[in-house]
């Protein structure tokens, strides 16, 4: 047997750890289009603000390849997937054979038509190499503009800031962070960035990016009217999945590349896991690209398992995300915005403005499927449980939960005998 990885995130870490769970002997090739060997994305936001060296980024050191057989093939960029002859083209004109194939491409940046867009200093924020580059211009930029105020926007805004750069964040929507957290944990994180000095400016984004005579930009038009002046832009909208290799090799895709619950193409030897793969979603009958670093390990692990042929079933992936704004903790898993027209939903929150506490927890038949806490997160574990095994919540539970004290006493007394395993749910 001889498996190919494509990609350099952490969906390979855990197709090389589920693999070798149950084959410790065949043939592994990873090809990744960087130089660097799999790493943390998440933590590409603390090497800009300097707060961790690049060696820090590394999710397993290099004697994990070793020790695991793996030949990495770093900086090579795949070209083509011909799934009749099972093998794969690369940019340095090679063919790799292949018995089991991964496809873990990731995704890559969502960039919109912006006037002025084209031309030097406007970046993305994805890789390690844009955050190099941004390292290697901070010192010398004075003010820079963000436009996105999701998650990797805040975060490429604060790692700025960090390094003394004068920024501010442009978000169309009515609030940051509209899609992972709701309008009362968005106005907490919003509030703790006025308080540090990072400008928001809610429900505009750029019109237009001006460039001077020699070509470098020095200000941002705004779509409320308003002018921005900035030597940098960063484009940190959101990402799309990279399924472009997929696509021309006749494999299914959808908003990513559709799996089976083994992970599995539309091709019976080829796998895909991580922010490309459109995968089970635990709470919704349907299958969805979440792009979340543990749903990106978890995939590659199970498909790992799945290609040394230890057929093992996704349970479903989680809507999860985590940041902190300067000592503000967040935390939201699940639904947390639920729709408005849809009766079967009820919600239990508290908050408290002085304090900077929130917590929201969301019901649907009977089972939490979302929460978000803002300051007081030390239960978000718990919290989670409930949500993953699909626990039945009585009312006396529920009163517990809504009070801010979940405990595993609460599980069913099936959680703790010795048949339990943690892909089990709660069918009562």
């Amino acid at each position: 047997m001889k498996y190919v990885l494509i990609g350099n995130g952490v969906a390979t870490i855990g197709a090389i750890e589920g693999i070798r769970k149950h084959d410790r002997e065949s043939e592994i090739v990873a090809v990744g289009s960087e130089q660097s060997a799999p790493y943390g994305r998440p933590l590409i936001s603390y090497l800009l603000a300097g707060k961790i060296n690049r060696e820090q980024l590394a999710l397993r050191p290099e004697e994990f390849y070793r020790k695991n057989k793996v030949q990495l093939r770093l900086g090579t960029t795949v070209t083509g997937i011909d799934a009749k002859k099972k093998r794969i083209s690369t940019d340095a004109g090679e063919n790799i054979e292949y018995d089991r194939l991964l496809v873990a491409t990731g995704g890559k940046p969502f960039t919109p038509p912006i006037p002025g867009g084209d031309g030097p200093d406007v970046y993305n924020f994805t890789n390690l190499d844009h955050a190099q580059t941004l390292i290697g211009m901070a010192k010398d930029v004075q003010k820079a503009v963000v436009v996105g105020g999701g998650l990797i926007g805040l975060k490429a805004a604060e790692s700025l800031f960090d390094r003394g750069v004068e920024v501010s964040i442009l978000e169309l929507s009515p609030r940051i962070l509209s899609l992972a957290f709701d309008a009362n944990a968005a106005r907490l994180a919003a509030r703790r960035l006025d308080e540090v000095g990072l400008s928001v400016h809610c429900g505009v984004t750029a019109k237009q990016i001006d460039r001077d005579a020699s070509g470098r930009v020095c200000g941002v038009r705004c779509t409320d009217g308003t002018y921005i002046p900035t030597e940098i832009v960063v484009i940190a909208i959101g990402v799309v999945p990279n399924t472009e290799l997929a696509e021309a090799a006749g494999l299914n895709v959808d908003r990513g590349i559709v799996v089976d619950d083994l992970m599995r193409t539309s091709d019976a030897d080829v796998f895909s896991a991580g922010d490309v793969a459109q995968a089970r979603d635990l709470l919704h009958d349907e299958n969805r690209v979440v792009p979340i670093w543990t749903n990106a390990y978890n995939q590659g692990y199970c498909a790992g398992k799945n290609m040394a042929e230890k057929e093992t079933p996704y349970i479903g992936g989680l809507a999860m995300n985590s940041i902190s704004f300067y000592g503000l903790p967040t935390i939201s898993v699940g639904t947390v915005n639920p729709p408005d027209d849809d009766t079967g939903y009820e919600v239990e929150a508290m908050l408290d403005e002085r304090k900077q506490a929130y917590r929201k927890l969301v019901f649907h038949e009977n089972r939490l499927v979302g929460y978000v806490l803002v300051g007081d997160i030390d239960q978000a574990g718990l919290y989670t449980s409930f949500i993953k095994f699909q626990i039945n919540i009585t009312p006396e539970m529920r009163q517990g939960l809504a009070q801010g004290q979940p405990d595993v006493l609460m599980w069913p007394d099936r959680f703790f005998d010795d048949t339990w395993n943690p892909n089990w749910v709660d069918k009562d």
